[in-house]
């Protein structure tokens, strides 16, 4: 790494709970743990966030906010959440810990429709830029790339954009596809999780693509629990259309007579939760599932249960269902695009593969596991080895390495 300090920002929309939050949070503190500068920029203050270890930040209520003596752009305040953020924490022996900065616009600052503010914003990212002189800005997700690509031209930081989930959903409009396509070019790197994803963008962006993994979170990497199981189908993930909660529930109403002492526990929160309710109780089958909500250690929560359902339409590479392979559950997945599952899992070695929607599929998956122990053990054992391949250290590793040959000395930035 040389020895002068390299300054890595991360641009995300917040951090609150998801698989993609947790991946970039982790890769932060990796870096910061081995000596780099990290900071982030949110576009937005979550009310359920990840607690980022050694992070030079807390929220305050507002009342506490009024008695501040700092900028509000400092505080990072924001109208639309329930509070603010203190850069100025201090920590334990003088640590410096990671940074944040909200990039946001304060409702005063906004302007008439979308196309002002994004202009707006555009302007307040590129003086962010400017004030942080990073060696190197990662950004991740959708709209995020494209505006950190545009509100970085003329500063000569390198941008690495990564696209986590299927990227025909990150750029589903013409719009935004002509804006990726645009702006990807000036891009130092492209991240993808796999192979698949290359295909959706044009020659001249593939040929900017790196395939780097999402490491697992050191909390997932334990021995396979080989006590009994508990009779439970566990899913993590966002109660929403795309995450498809409907086709598990649809599918365990087939077979409830045969297997009334199993429960469904579905983790997550999202807009689907009250059609979710109501659709267990139409299928009579309420007493059987649970909504667990969000819990800080699912590892803990799903360990020993008999086994773990993705029902998704779209996943990129989905982090909920890699962890729980790691942990040796036996799981179930549909077999969505733009592949992840697919490349995970050998169907019948290390889980179960079905057919994106399918009711009947999914039953009879259901049934092969919850009838038949043994086979389930056999499935639980084959995905615990991918522990291997997604270890923190070894992924994480290979992020530094990536992003490290990518870094320019901070001489050649702007100046601000």
């Amino acid at each position: 790494m040389g020895e002068e300090q390299k300054h890595i920002v991360f641009y995300l929309n917040n951090l609150m709970r998801g698989g993609s939050e947790r991946v970039m949070m982790n890769l932060a503190v990796y870096l910061y743990e081995h000596g780099y500068k990290v900071t982030f920029v949110t576009t937005y203050l979550g009310e359920n966030e990840y607690e980022v270890p050694h992070a030079a930040w807390r929220v305050l209520t507002k009342e506490e906010a009024k008695t501040s003596t700092q900028k509000v752009r400092e505080v990072m305040y924001v109208d639309e959440t329930p509070g603010y953020v203190n850069p100025r924490v201090p920590l334990p022996d003088g640590e410096r810990g990671i940074f944040r900065v909200w990039s946001g616009l304060l409702k005063k600052d906004q302007g008439a429709g979308r196309t002002a503010n994004l202009s707006k914003r555009t302007r307040m990212l590129h003086q962010i830029w400017e004030k942080l002189r990073p060696d190197l800005i990662l950004s991740t997700n959708g709209k995020n790339n494209v505006m950190a690509l545009l509100s970085s031209i003329g500063l000569g930081i390198p941008v690495v954009v990564r696209v986590g989930a299927n990227p025909s959903m990150e750029y589903s409009s013409h719009q935004l596809y002509i804006s990726m396509a645009s702006t990807f070019r000036r891009a130092a790197g492209v991240v993808l999780q796999m192979e698949a994803q290359k295909k959706f963008f044009p020659p001249a962006i593939q040929e900017r693509t790196t395939i780097l993994r999402n490491s697992i979170d050191a909390s997932f990497i334990k021995p396979r629990y080989e006590g009994e199981r508990e009779k439970t189908i566990v899913s993590v993930g966002r109660l929403d259309q795309n995450k498809n909660q409907t086709l598990l529930l649809k599918a365990f109403a087939r077979i409830k007579d045969k297997y009334r002492d199993w429960k469904i526990i579905l983790y997550g929160e999202g807009n689907m939760k009250k059609q979710l309710v109501s659709l267990s109780h139409a299928l009579d089958i309420h007493d059987n599932v649970e909504f667990a909500g969000q819990v800080d250690r699912i590892d803990e929560a799903i360990y020993t249960a008999g086994v773990f359902v993705l029902s998704s339409n779209e996943e990129g590479m989905p982090n909920a269902l890699i962890e729980a392979m790691a942990m040796g559950l036996p799981v179930i997945s549909t077999d969505c695009p733009c592949g992840g599952p697919k490349e995970l899992i050998t169907d019948a070695e290390n889980g179960l593969l079905v057919p994106v929607g399918d009711v009947a599929r999914m039953e009879t998956a259901l049934v092969r596991i919850l009838g038949n122990p043994g086979f389930a053990r056999t499935l639980g054992t084959g995905a615990a080895q991918i522990q291997e391949l997604y270890h923190p250290d070894t992924v994480n590793a290979a992020w530094e390495q990536y992003l490290s040959e990518l870094m320019v000395p901070q001489a050649q930035t702007v100046a601000s």
